[in-house]
């Protein structure tokens, strides 16, 4: 693609790197045949080719972004599937996010919308205020319809109980059963922390199990990834920033072989740290190291070797690859290979490359396309009448499980289970798979923790 950019806009590296980003890209539109919003739309404009016309010229012109740009931007989902498609390695992360970052910065929006994206970045990342609010938005949940509808589809993800708070989201070290092979750092997360401890604590048992020493690391919180995708990009470096240092500390004193990330929205973003502060002149040379340090959870999983150790249940899983883990960070393969080793009927679903629609905020920033892409994933999920769905990613979870009675979990849950863990406990599945109606949710009293002497809590 041709470019005009003036030597005064080129000489601000990051517009430079955006300028060679433009010129990589070669019209072909190949990258429209898989991008869910055009898929839904038909408008050009909502497809990456559209944007990355719209982001040339707001650029080139060093104006101000406009009402129809922030509309068109805004309707991306930085799902990434124009990047796995793109012949010509058009890197539309890296370009989606600075114009984001403009557009945050030189567009007012009507005040509603200013307001509910404001919440929306101090709710989520601070799990001490996401969990009174998300009681009180279970409560009010009747009134949805009465309701505006960005408002309305908040509370219709809002989960209707939330578990207690998990001890395994603290500071402390998970001692690894047997021979340690590996020590390794875990970011639980601020949402998932809330609305689904079982995760956690499966990845927990599930490593620790398999040899591993988990550190949850004091100071650890936001990946950043949720500012970051609203344009707010001084939050995200903050949330950032406080990941670095924490994992660090961890570095000089006890010595870290990765760091583990099984929300894969999370990872995406933090194996992209050292492009974040490729600038900073003090955290450059450690986010670049914390990047690549870290590893998807199912990554990890391949590389030390799962073993399970139990004949769980033959159930038919639909394995749902969330975006981020497969177009962000290209893992496709490894959770179905672990997923059949522990012998599960593993299937895949029809048009697996398309975005579940919860992609961060987007599930309440954009109800109406979030809603469109959540039927046609459901309609693709039951087509092949699974018993479960796995995914790698909480907000593809809640997502999901908002639009079909078909139980949604973890791949995490159903690798601790054939391994030894606890098993997955859901109504639906309670007689058929388990046999045991009684079963209840994981829990920590239950699940074979190694506490003790053998745990040391900061």
């Amino acid at each position: 693609m041709q470019t005009f950019f003036s030597l005064q806009a080129l000489a601000d590296p990051e517009m430079a790197e955006t300028e060679k980003i433009l010129r990589a890209c070669v019209h072909c539109g190949f990258c429209s045949a898989t991008c869910p919003t055009y898929l839904l739309t038909g408008d050009e404009l909502d497809g990456p080719r559209g944007r990355i016309y719209l982001i040339k010229e707001m650029f080139e012109k060093e104006r101000p972004a406009d009402a129809r740009t922030a509309l068109h931007i805004d309707r991306c989902l930085s799902c990434l599937s124009c990047m796995t498609t793109c012949p010509s390695g058009v890197h539309f992360m890296h370009l989606v996010d600075h114009a984001r970052a403009h557009i945050e910065k030189t567009y007012t929006r009507p005040f509603t919308e200013r307001a509910l994206r404001a919440a929306v970045a101090f709710i989520l990342p601070r799990p001490s205020v996401a969990r009174p609010l998300f009681r009180v938005a279970a409560a009010i949940r009747p009134l949805a319809r009465w309701l505006p509808r960005r408002i309305a589809a908040a509370l219709t993800l809002a989960p209707s109980s939330l578990p207690p708070a998990s001890i395994v989201d603290s500071p402390q070290v998970f001692a690894a059963q047997g021979a340690r092979k590996m020590r390794v750092a875990l970011l639980n997360g601020c949402v998932q922390t809330v609305i689904d401890t079982s995760i956690n604590e499966a990845t927990i048992r599930l490593l620790t199990r398999h040899g591993v020493e988990v550190v949850v690391a004091k100071g650890v919180g936001c990946c950043g990834a949720l500012p970051h995708h609203l344009g707010k990009v001084d939050e995200s470096l903050r949330y950032a920033r406080g990941n670095i240092d924490a994992w660090w500390r961890e570095i000089d004193s006890g010595g870290l072989d990765h760091i583990v990330v099984n929300a894969s929205g999370c990872g995406t973003s933090v194996k992209d740290y050292g492009h974040m502060f490729r600038s900073d002149p003090v955290l450059a040379d450690r986010a670049a190291r914390i990047s690549a340090m870290t590893r998807d959870v199912t990554e990890l999983m391949t590389e030390i070797g799962f073993a399970p150790s139990v004949d769980a249940p033959k159930l038919r899983v639909a394995y749902h690859s969330a975006c981020s883990l497969q177009h962000g960070q290209k893992i496709s393969q490894e959770p179905v290979a672990l997923l059949t080793a522990a012998g599960f009927d593993v299937v895949a679903v029809p048009e697996g490359h398309i975005c579940c629609g919860s992609a961060g905020t987007y599930n309440v920033l954009q109800p109406k396309l979030a809603d469109a892409l959540r039927s046609r994933k459901v309609a693709n999920i039951e087509s092949v009448a699974p018993d479960i769905v796995a995914a790698g990613n909480i907000g593809c979870i809640i997502q999901i499980r908002s639009g079909t009675p078909v139980p949604v979990v973890h791949t995490v849950e159903l690798l601790d289970w054939a391994s030894g863990g606890p098993p997955v406990s859901f109504p639906t599945l309670a007689k058929r798979a388990i046999g045991n109606p009684e079963q209840g949710q994981n829990s920590w009293i239950d699940s074979g923790f190694p506490v003790g002497p053998s745990v040391r809590r900061e």
